[in-house]
């Protein structure tokens, strides 16, 4: 046992619980850690392996206030935290261990610190376009999310299919991986499970402006930056502090370039280094200001060409909110400052899927179009729309099965032969088909099947499907620590040093270790012995004495300071 470990026991016994929580969330500590009293805890953060664990976590000014404080100079005004870290005793000393670990480590000589430079009008316009580039890009990998959530893999990376999917929606396939960081910092996707799924904020966010769909990303990005990029105000500190920001993280370096590869993502920094106007209020005060940025972007527009040939053309970057909804009636073909759209039967058998009707679709299109509504268009949503809901799926109440009715019998016999619907076993039931698979899964294989199925509710009312709901679980689950600080609590009696030294003697039990035992006589008086300890019970401690080679067996309660003789 670490002799090093009852100072360290009795600050965290004197702290509060919100302190100890605060430490053992920065500590990585487990919720179900196995500790029994607040020695245990004690050692444990001593130990080198958890030690080892929280120094890349020091921030560049925790960084020198360590190494100060192991030079024997105060650690200034990073003490405190330190302090509350349990790497530093409360007098502004390290602790043993920590001085061990920490021998060796180098701070940066070269700690940046220098002003930013502002960005030229080019460069400044180079930026805000890549800006734009990118909330375009990740509306497209949200999109394709929304209908379907990505696969994760066990690192919690995504495979190369889902990014080949991805490419095939529009998304650069160099910058997915970049995407998907600035959707996960800005809350846009969240893990569930092996799936990464839309949150309840992104549909808000498609349908925003590109200014505000841009502050939420830049915000995003400030919130998830690490305790080294963070300004004590707002903000973060300048580029050139960010290499150094945690100077005993080996894996810095890698997450450093990924941040400031993020960072020229969403234009917040030049290809130059330097720094564009819309910057300045979130690095400094850590606000948003999108009207430096969208006021060099180009005006978005609220109208499109519709061609006979089924396409539409959008003359320029067409307006989020009416480009989304576009793209439920229509596949994009292309995105650039003239993007082009195409309808076919079966993005408009989705539109009416996910609850648009003839006439909404209709209506939409009128107002948007500079050129009205072809023939050729219109026919094909006429026909669609007709054809749409032959097929209706309901849940029988009687019998508890799916049922499936259609006015086409020609559909039901089609449907009961189709082997692509083996697996929903179905069955006639005169003139209709039943499954024991549940109503929502046969809607949804019959729809893949592209049979014009519709969702039908017990009172007849047609339904509307959605197939992947956006996820509104918690962002990171907190770790709750109140049984566990509740366990130590428990054990804190008060008579620490007859604790302490228990602990002290069934550890050099254990390890067969030689003590130096002082020992109180009968007359007041005190008494050196030198012994291997070989047994402890019974309130006696059993043991070899060296100088006189005998066995000695002393009453626990008798025993004024014990410790361990290095061998």
């Amino acid at each position: 046992m670490s002799t090093h470990a009852r100072p360290l026991a009795d600050w965290l016994a004197a702290a509060s619980d919100a302190e100890l929580a605060d430490l053992f969330a920065a500590r990585g500590i487990r919720a179900d850690a196995p500790w029994h009293d607040f020695f245990d805890a004690a050692e444990a953060l001593l130990e080198p392996a958890s030690l080892a664990r929280m120094l890349p976590q020091l921030t560049l000014r925790e960084a020198i206030g360590l190494r100060s404080a192991a030079d024997g100079v105060d650690a200034g005004a990073e003490r405190a935290g330190l302090t509350a870290l349990a790497l530093l005793r409360p007098d502004g000393t390290p602790y043993p261990p920590v001085l061990a670990v920490v021998a060796g480590l180098q701070i940066p000589t070269d700690a940046g610190g220098d002003p930013p430079t502002p960005a030229s009008a080019e460069n400044a316009a180079h930026a805000a376009e890549r800006a734009f580039t990118t909330v375009t890009s990740l509306a497209d990998l949200l999109l394709h999310a929304r209908e379907t959530p990505l696969a994760l893999l066990a690192t919690g990376g995504i495979s190369a299919g889902e990014k080949r999917l991805l490419a095939e929606a529009g998304v650069p396939a160099e910058s997915i991986d970049a995407l998907l960081g600035i959707a996960v910092d800005a809350d846009l996707v969240r893990a569930d499970g092996r799936k990464l799924r839309v949150s309840a904020d992104t549909e808000h966010w498609l349908h925003a402006g590109v200014g505000d769909r841009w502050g939420r990303l830049a915000m995003g990005f400030l919130r998830a930056l690490p305790r080294g990029l963070r300004r004590d105000a707002a903000g973060w500190p300048d580029l050139s502090v960010w290499p150094n920001a945690h100077p005993w993280d080996p894996t810095w370096p890698d997450r450093c370039a990924v941040l400031l590869e993020r960072a020229r993502l969403l234009g917040l920094i030049a290809d130059d280094g330097s720094e564009p106007d819309w910057t300045v209020p979130l690095r400094e005060r850590g606000e948003v200001d999108a009207e430096a940025l969208t006021g060099v972007l180009p005006a978005e527009v609220d109208r499109i060409f519709l061609q006979n040939d089924l396409s539409a053309i959008a003359p320029g970057p067409l307006a989020p909110a009416l480009d989304v909804r576009l793209r439920t009636i229509a596949a994009r073909e292309s995105a650039a400052q003239a993007s082009s759209y195409r309808f076919t039967v079966e993005s408009i058998a989705h539109a009416l899927a996910s609850g648009e009707t003839e006439d909404s679709i209709l209506e939409f299109l009128g107002s948007l179009s500079l050129t009205g509504i072809p023939q050729p268009l219109s026919y094909l949503i006429v026909q669609t729309a007709q054809r749409h809901g032959l097929v209706r799926v309901s849940a029988d109440a009687a019998t508890g099965r799916t049922r499936i009715d259609s006015v086409d019998g020609h559909l039901i016999d089609a449907m009961a032969v189709d082997q692509t619907l083996r697996p929903l076993a179905l069955s006639r039931v005169g003139a209709s088909l039943a499954s024991r698979v549940g109503r929502d899964t046969v809607y949804w294989a019959l729809t893949d099947a592209r049979y014009p199925a519709t969702l039908v509710g017990a009172d007849g009312t047609v339904l509307t499907a959605d197939r992947h709901p956006a996820t509104t679980g918690p962002v990171a689950v907190i770790a709750d620590y109140s049984p566990l600080l509740a366990r130590l609590r428990a054990q804190q009696g008060p008579d620490a040093d007859a604790a302490w030294l228990d602990r002290e003697l069934e550890a050099a039990v254990r390890a067969k270790a030689v003590l130096q035992v002082t020992v109180g006589m009968p007359d007041g008086s005190t008494r050196d012995l030198l012994l291997e300890a070989t047994g402890l019970g019974g309130g006696r401690l059993r043991g070899r004495d060296r100088a006189a080679d005998v066995e000695r067996t002393l009453p626990v309660s008798s025993i004024r300071a014990a410790f361990v003789v290095e061998q």
